[in-house]
């Protein structure tokens, strides 16, 4: 079974080692979005960036780094991610945070 709509993609990009509450912040939006019934979210570790600082960072073994780049992805209706966003707030202190309109084809077991 497909099914077929509308939506908006959340990404947060952040650092590794980016903390909430004594655990890696990336884990805390995650399990924040579950509390909150969101559809569901996945984390994405790059193997080389820069941000705002233009710090490069990198996972070759000569610069090793640890605080490799991190996104989080959130896909769900424009509701749910607009009623997401004060949490997020209150949890990200540096990173970046962008929407997108997006279209998606679900597909389920019947």
């Amino acid at each position: 079974m497909r099914l077929e709509g509308e939506a908006l993609l959340l990404r947060v990009f952040l650092g590794e080692s980016d903390r909430y509450e004594g655990r890696p912040l990336y884990e805390a939006i995650v399990l924040e979005a579950r509390r909150r019934g969101l559809s569901g979210a996945t984390v994405l570790k790059g193997f080389m960036g820069f941000g705002a600082h233009s710090r490069i960072h990198t996972a070759k073994i000569l610069q090793l780094s640890e605080d490799l780049p991190v996104v989080v992805e959130i896909v769900d209706t424009e509701e749910k991610i607009q009623a997401f966003l004060p949490v997020l707030d209150g949890m990200v202190r540096e990173g970046l945070v962008t929407l997108e309109k997006v279209r998606v084809l679900l597909y389920r077991s019947r």
